[in-house]
């Protein structure tokens, strides 16, 4: 009997799941996921399911990870400072392509060198230059960023720097080749930058994890779920943490499948931070092609093709004041609710927020409180943060005790995006509290908080309202309203060709949103989905059935949705993809371009046998890496020529090989 222990590490909960053979559930838990250690949620999670199913540790024969961590950094803007060695670019590229925004005020340098299409040197790398700046930047940022022109066609200048970074740094560093395998050195260097701001990140994750099982008495290796739905061992997982963005997601479209045998559907996973929707077609999820997007940034990593949208059960609530009713609109931050953070300090809540209410005077603070992450690293931080933090110490603190001037509002921001403190406010969940929908925390703080936002003043000059309930019924209404546009938006992506207009304005279109309305007038609208919605998470059996009822589309609520992600987790299969291109510099001459530089051919059959056979062996060791078992390999050439004088010339051949299946663990 194989038995596979799953572990989803949330934004708000950790959830684990036990399945017998492959087939069945047999106990599923939750836990509160730490943020300070993620390891405390995981392993609560992991011994609540063990106990449920009455099994030892050292019967489990497998355990993986998945983890919304990578996602949430990426949307939440944190994650470790980090610097940018660029290699043959300009300047100007670091604004046209949005580096500059990524970097987010960390160091760069842009360095002489890189190559051409050819894998030939344009330039010599500027050695002297990048010693000066790695001396520079040592000791204030946690890990390095390469990306050299054309490294995919010839990686000696990102080997090199990479190779002075680890001889007088000792920091991790990313190197964009080895990240993908494409063309586009503006995007491979966004995705260098992001993989080595979440290297500390998941590598403390990851680390903790294994500690954590170890010390429960579960000895199986770990795997973690990639962005792409396939498995990984824990050791790739810590070199390529960027790999593992949209990994929660992923999971959830695994398990939406296990769960429900459907093959057709729109998979729609509501977290504590991000709302993920993603098309599942013929059993499968597809991949993006243009490479995973994750909130504001396009990386090069392959995932699912899957929209991410900052909204969930813990997004902001933030008020309009413009027009004459006003209203709410939710995310895409994060904060922890008032009905959470007064667990852990109910005296200093209840008292806070029962001082605002008595206060004549409403302040934007009202509501709102502010805690340490504790055992987090201050690298980066200048000294006005330093004293917010020393400030905020240990304890909960209402926001406005701790804001003493209006310029401590940036640091109080880049606090909030080093992951160094958490800010808590009024949230779906508290308005699911207020509502008496779900009682897991301290539901009279929550009404309370409520109140509070309820006293803000509209374009007229009135309360948006003076019931809790009432504005508890507004923001789960933008819950249901945004979360139908996030499904809308995913299917009309779908059907881009058919329309003229962008998926955006397609789903909130007054054609669109009247007819899901029923128009009847002189004209009659009907719209909606035309395809099953799959609702996951913990909270979509409170959100979802509303949001089915808007779009008019089936909404399924499977059994176990609350903990898809674990689930599919342990089902997935261990995937390998390499990738190589051949090109033909003159004609009879066919190079072959590979992560140690370029080789030359003089016939095209040679050339691409070579590459095949070069990426087929990387891909097995790889998938052997990771503990698959029964490996098959699958083989695709794309082959691109051109005519020229009634006659056809090679230009270019790209041959991708996939090394594919289950752990072994799993199957003994």
């Amino acid at each position: 009997m194989a038995l596979l222990l799953g572990v989803d590490t949330g934004g708000t909960y950790t959830d684990a799941v036990l399945i017998r053979d492959e087939d069945t559930v047999i106990a599923t838990a939750k836990s509160l996921t730490t943020r300070h250690d993620l390891a405390i949620g995981v392993g609560s999670a992991v011994r609540a399911v063990l106990a449920e199913a009455d099994v030892k540790p050292g019967d489990v024969s497998m355990a993986s990870l998945s983890t919304t961590l990578a996602t949430n950094a990426l949307v939440e803007g944190q994650g470790g400072r980090v610097a940018l060695i660029y290699i043959g670019f300009k300047e100007r590229d670091l604004t046209a392509h949005g580096l500059a925004e990524a970097l987010k005020g960390d160091p760069y340098i842009v360095l002489a060198g890189g190559h051409n299409h050819a894998g030939g040197e344009a330039n010599p790398l500027d050695e002297d230059a990048l010693i000066i700046f790695l001396k520079t930047h040592k000791d204030d940022v946690s890990g390095f960023a390469v990306a050299s022109q054309f490294a995919t066609r010839n990686p000696a200048h990102e080997l090199r720097a990479a190779a002075l970074v680890a001889e007088i740094t000792g920091r991790p560093v990313s190197s964009s080749h080895q990240l993908s395998a494409k063309l586009n050195g503006p995007k491979r260097a966004m995705t260098a930058v992001l993989n080595a701001r979440l290297i500390g990140m998941i590598d403390r994750l990851i680390g903790r994890a294994e500690d954590t099982l170890k010390d429960l008495g579960i000895t199986a290796p770990l795997m973690v779920v990639r962005g792409d739905g396939a498995l990984i061992s824990s050791a790739q997982a810590r070199e390529r943490p960027i790999e593992t963005i949209l990994s929660g997601p992923a999971a959830s479209l695994v398990g939406a499948k296990w769960l429900t045998g459907i093959d057709h559907a729109l998979v729609s996973d509501i977290g504590g931070t991000t709302t993920d929707v993603a098309l599942l077609k013929d059993g499968r999820p597809a991949i993006d092609p243009a490479g995973a997007r994750v909130g504001p940034y396009r990386t090069m990593v392959e995932a699912v093709a899957m929209r991410t949208t900052g909204l969930g059960g813990d997004s902001e609530v933030h008020f309009i004041s413009e027009g004459l009713t006003g209203g709410v609109t939710l995310g895409p931050k994060r904060l922890l609710p008032v009905s959470l953070i007064t667990m852990d300090a109910p005296d200093v809540v209840h008292n806070a927020l029962d001082a605002q209410l008595r206060s004549a005077t409403p302040s934007e603070h009202d509501g709102r409180f502010v805690r340490a992450v504790p055992g987090q690293t201050h690298e980066g931080i200048g000294a006005r943060e330093i004293a917010l933090l020393d400030r905020i110490g240990d304890n909960v603190h209402p926001l406005g005790d701790v804001l003493r001037a209006r310029i401590e509002h940036g640091a109080l921001k880049r606090l909030v995006e080093r992951g160094l403190i958490q800010v808590a406010g009024v949230t779906p969940s508290d308005a699911s509290h207020t509502l008496g929908r779900v009682m897991h925390w301290d539901a009279g703080a929550a009404r309370k908080a409520l109140l509070l936002f309820g006293r803000r003043r509209t374009g007229a000059g009135n309360m948006l309202s003076t019931s809790a309930e009432a504005v508890a019924e507004m923001v789960i209404n933008q819950l249901t309203h945004q979360t139908s546009l996030a499904l809308l938006e995913t299917a009309f992506a779908e059907e881009t060709p058919a329309f003229d207009l962008p998926p955006d304005v397609l789903a909130n279109h007054v054609l669109m949103q009247r007819g899901m309305k029923n128009h009847r007038g002189l004209v009659k609208l009907e719209t909606g989905l035309n395809i099953p919605v799959i609702g996951l998470g913990a909270s979509a059996p409170s959100y979802y059935p509303a949001v089915g009822e808007v779009v008019g589309s089936e909404m399924i609520l499977p059994e176990h949705a609350g903990v898809a992600n674990a689930i599919g987790a342990v089902v997935g299969r261990v995937t390998m993809r390499q990738s190589g291109t051949v090109t033909s510099p003159s004609e009879g001459k066919f190079r072959v371009h590979l992560q140690d530089g370029p080789r030359d051919f003089g016939d095209k059959e040679s050339a691409m046998d070579m590459l095949e056979t070069a990426l087929r062996d990387t891909a097995e060791s790889d998938a052997r890496d990771a503990g698959a078992a029964d490996i098959q390999v699958s083989v695709t050439r794309d082959i691109r020529k051109a005519g020229v004088e009634s006659r056809e010339v090679f230009i270019e051949a790209t041959i991708t090989v996939e090394a594919t299946g289950r752990p072994r663990v799993a199957e003994g």
